[in-house]
């Protein structure tokens, strides 16, 4: 394709996802099934120039005010991430002076929020806990794409067996550094074709979603419910730990990510597992298992805003007015999952967000009303489940991860144990 049309290309969907009314990667999806002529390159080009623009949206938006033309073709030349002699190929003189000029920005001459691109009511929050030099170290992890983390199936292989089939595939991974269940991949290689992917021998998960299951830990044949389970990483993480033993319930109000769900778990051996759409978390169903349950896991519906490194457009489409339905949401699931959990059973809350207000304030909530659950240490469980330097990833008890210190995705989650 001549760059200009590329370009052009690039700016209708910049504009298309500047719009913030879908999740990007829907808008891209869609985007590319209406050219279903671009080739693997092209589509490689516009994506990344696109998650290039949100994840410093701020910045973008700043630069491309003293530019003429279409905005979006601006923004498309200022976050391009294809070939720069390709991008040149499609600018003319003027628009070549100009990028140059913007080029030579020393980034230190900015202002704070054009450097950090993170919106104030996140920001505040964010540095007010870690403080000046942590914060700006967290603000660059965000701002860069996130590798690929994919769990092994014990089930099926060892994780050094899996290694090698990748290595024989061309494909370097790495064991990740604490999960002993998990490779990590530099790039973006095709997957979905390899032998060891459509045999179920591994799944796209990221390292911290892994350490969720771990610090459940279920064992054989017990009864286990996965209460938020949406398209089925963590389930199937279960599963397997389970050793496709004992009753592993995967609840969900949205049936469409349980479909999601379908074609993984025939890929992983697994037989052991009942997904279950529910209308609530007061569900008749929740209702005839209270009591019953050995572990239960509650990932609860959040912010994400620990998986900014690639989702970027959340933080642009959250707000203060979102995060506190959110809160809402997450003490009623919290307090009703909490019924399910038989004496001596185990309770795990968790999200994938960066922020005191879903995390620690949920859970000293909930620990308040509930003296019948004790909490549990996080280093402790999480070392019997073999995880490495457990105690780097635990704050004050619960299991806190952060993407500058730990190289992996934000999640925040604790366990307690019913008493009585």
């Amino acid at each position: 394709m001549h760059p200009n049309a590329l370009l052009e290309l690039c700016a209708e969907l910049i504009a298309a996802v500047n719009k913030l009314d879908a999740p990007a990667d829907a808008t891209v999806s869609a985007f590319f099934r209406q050219h279903k002529n671009l080739g693997q390159r092209e589509r490689a080009s516009l994506a990344e120039t696109v998650y290039a623009m949100l994840r410093e949206r701020l910045k973008f938006q700043n630069l491309a005010q003293s530019g003429s033309g279409p905005l979006p073709r601006r923004l498309a030349m200022l976050a391009w991430r294809g070939s720069d002699a390709f991008l040149r190929g499609a600018l003319g003189p003027a628009e070549k002076q100009w990028l140059e000029q913007i080029q030579a920005i020393d980034p230190r001459s900015l202002a704070p929020k054009l450097r950090h691109n993170l919106p104030d009511w996140l920001a505040e929050p964010l540095l007010a806990r870690l403080g000046e030099d942590e914060f700006w170290k967290l603000a660059a992890a965000m701002n860069e794409a996130a590798p690929l983390d994919l769990r092994v199936n014990t089930l099926k292989l060892k994780r050094e067996e899996a290694q090698a089939q990748l290595a024989a595939a061309g494909i370097e991974a790495m064991p990740t550094p604490y999960s002993p269940l998990g490779l990590r991949v530099q790039g973006k290689p095709a997957l979905n074709k390899l032998a060891l992917f459509t045999s179920g021998g591994v799944e796209v998960q990221d390292e911290g979603s892994q350490l969720l299951a771990l610090l459940l830990a279920p064992r054989r044949g017990e009864m286990v419910v996965d209460f938020c389970a949406g398209a089925g990483g963590k389930t199937l993480a279960l599963g397997a730990a389970m050793r496709n033993t004992g009753r592993l319930y995967a609840f969900d109000v949205s049936g469409h990510r349980l479909d999601a769900l379908k074609p993984r778990l025939a890929r992983s051996g697994l037989s052991n597992v009942y997904p279950a759409q529910i209308a609530h978390e007061r569900d008749e169903r929740i209702k005839r298992l209270a009591g019953k349950i050995d572990r239960v896991l509650v990932d609860a519906p959040c912010s994400g805003l620990g998986t900014l490194r690639r989702n970027p457009d959340l933080k642009w489409r959250q707000s203060p007015q979102g995060l506190a339905e959110l809160q809402d949401k997450q003490r009623a699931i919290l307090a009703s999952a909490a019924r399910l959990v038989k004496p001596s059973g185990r309770l795990v809350y968790a999200t994938c967000s960066l922020l005191n207000a879903e995390n620690e304030a949920i859970a000293a909530e909930f620990a308040a009303a509930h003296p019948d659950f004790r909490p549990l240490a996080a280093d402790e469980a999480l070392a019997k489940a073999q995880v490495e330097r457990a105690g780097e990833l635990v704050e004050n008890g619960a299991l806190r991860l952060w993407p500058h210190r730990h190289a992996m995705d934000g999640f925040f989650a604790i366990a307690w144990e019913r008493t009585a």
